[in-house]
């Protein structure tokens, strides 16, 4: 008896009804769906959504050949496949149509431009590509597709196969246009040869939603839920130190983690590449259990020698120059020969690099030597050190040591180089190129005319000098079953690589990816697993 009652508790009761009030509105569903005569009504489905090659956007190898590789502007290309159909119970006429318009419906693909496109129509219904001419109003420009007024008799449909560029595939397609007494709905996607289904997309929808957050529901109350965490999960504490170019994904990639394994306990404290790498080491040499519950990042190679530090390569970042907005070097770049004039201090005031510019005193916004960040400015732009002094501690000319010397200064994050060089007339400064983008004051520069761009790195294209790879640290390997392994294991799965993507960097598990970190890291001289 004491095992009923407790049973019949309230969320039990309550789980119950849930799971008979769906059963009962899936059978109203049916009952609906078979009782209620149809009005008119043409149905369109996206039947294919696919890039052409295997994806650029999504970070693999981009394989064509002929036409699909040689047209221009293609990189991105797609092919949707859209068939509209008439899924009621009585034909179209093309009066029926309510428009202004010369055509009848639009199709919008949001994001994206149409190339080209090609209707096809099943056999026996021949008449209907007479009526797709330019004098019907069939057309299309930018993302927009005007398709002309169809006459369709119950069952009939035609499809449309459409090229498009300049977007992701599964971007918004909507299909738009008024018909007399009916609608223009959308239908389930369905492969080319599927006959439309005996139900409507919202009936079979709502029945199967409501189904499962029913089942969902009873089970969650009724039944205790023991599943246990993923394999790769571990419980524990965790430091993620190092770069601070590189802690928006950090902190993006600890959150996940947490989300994903109870248990873990993950904190991000980004003080410079060197300097995180540096602490990694001391701690790992005083700990008796040989890896501390640390990883350090560095942007770039670490240059301690410490040869039980053990690198593991992340994903490539794109670095930029910036200077403050009251500058506009002509067409926003800059040659790497200027740069390495104007921090071997041969440049003081910037009308000496270019007439057009102002007249007024070069400020150097550096990072400190702890930074990830300026090492890999220093190797790939300077090729050497920035040979001019620090004069400064906060930027400022009034302790020079002539009234000619450059100012230069340096600090320890990111942010306080962007703040700088947006608050400072004729500062220049470098930072990593995702955290500039929209902030007032800056203005970011192209190098030899090549702009900074994740997009190209991902495309292959490493013409533009300013990148490394991001190394994540440990102090020997960490144990099998220790929290900074799984976080390692965590960093090659897909979810981590999408945070990664999403924060501007290009995993190193990806085909391009893989292949320019290795160059990249053979350029620097390092290694890394």
């Amino acid at each position: 008896m004491a095992h009923v009652q407790e049973w019949l508790s309230a969320e039990n009761v309550v789980a119950v009804a849930t799971a008979v009030a769906g059963v009962v509105a899936s059978a109203v569903m049916v009952w609906y769906e078979r009782r209620v005569p149809r009005r008119k009504r043409i149905g369109y489905r996206v039947q294919m959504d696919n890039p052409i090659g295997h994806g650029v956007r999504a970070g693999r190898a981009n394989v064509r050949l002929g036409l699909f590789d040689e047209a221009p502007d293609m990189s991105d290309a797609t092919l949707v496949l859209l068939r509209v159909e008439n899924d009621g119970s009585q034909s179209i006429a093309d009066n029926d149509y309510t428009g202004r318009e010369l055509h009848g419906l639009t199709a919008v693909f949001s994001g994206r431009v149409i190339r080209g496109v090609s209707v096809t129509q099943p056999s026996g219904t021949d008449h209907l590509m007479d009526h797709f001419t330019a004098a019907a109003g069939f057309g299309y420009r930018d993302g927009v597709l005007r398709i002309p007024r169809v006459p369709l008799n119950r069952g009939d449909h035609f499809k449309l196969l459409v090229l498009l560029s300049g977007g992701d595939v599964a971007g918004p397609i909507r299909l738009i246009g008024g018909i007399r007494d009916g609608e223009v709905h959308p239908n389930r996607s369905a492969t080319p040869d599927e006959k439309p289904p005996l139900f409507s997309r919202a009936a079979r929808l709502i029945t199967v939603m409501l189904t499962l957050c029913v089942v969902a529901l009873a089970t969650i109350i009724v039944v205790r839920d023991d599943t246990p965490p993923p394999v790769e999960c571990a419980k524990g504490e965790l430091t993620l130190t190092g770069s601070t170019a590189f802690a928006p994904v950090l902190r993006g990639l600890a959150k996940e983690y947490e989300k994903d394994c109870e248990g873990a306990d993950i904190t991000v404290d980004a003080r410079g590449s060197s300097a995180g790498v540096n602490e990694l080491a001391l701690l790992g040499a005083q700990s008796k259990k040989g890896s501390p519950p640390v990883i350090a990042f560095s942007d770039g190679p670490s240059t301690n020698r410490d040869a039980r530090l053990v690198g593991h390569r992340v994903a490539l970042s794109v670095f930029t120059l910036v200077v403050n907005d009251g500058l506009r070097p002509p067409g926003a770049t800059l040659t790497v020969d200027d740069v390495r004039r104007l921090y071997r201090g041969e440049i003081t005031r910037w009308r000496q690099l270019d007439a057009s510019l102002p007249d007024i005193p070069v400020v150097l916004v550096s990072r400190d030597a702890d930074s990830g960040t300026r090492q890999v400015f220093q190797r790939t732009v300077l090729n050497g050190w920035e040979r001019v002094p620090s004069t400064s501690l906060d930027c400022r000319r009034d302790d020079l040591p002539a009234p000619d010397a450059v100012t230069r200064c340096e600090l320890d994050s990111t942010e306080q180089v962007l703040t700088t060089v947006a608050r400072l007339p004729g500062a220049i400064g470098y930072s990593e190129l995702t955290v500039t983008t929209g902030r007032p004051g800056l203005r970011g520069l192209a190098l030899d005319g090549r702009e900074p761009s994740v997009e190209n790195l991902e495309t292959g294209d490493a013409s533009y000098p300013y990148y490394g790879a991001e190394y994540a640290y440990t102090y020997r390997r960490p144990p099998a079953d220790s929290l900074a392994d799984s976080f390692l294991a965590h960093l090659r799965r897909g979810t981590a690589q999408s945070v990664i993507r999403g924060q501007g960097h290009v995993p190193c598990e990806t085909a391009t990816g893989a292949r320019l970190c290795d160059e990249r890291v053979r350029g620097d001289g390092g290694g890394g697993a």
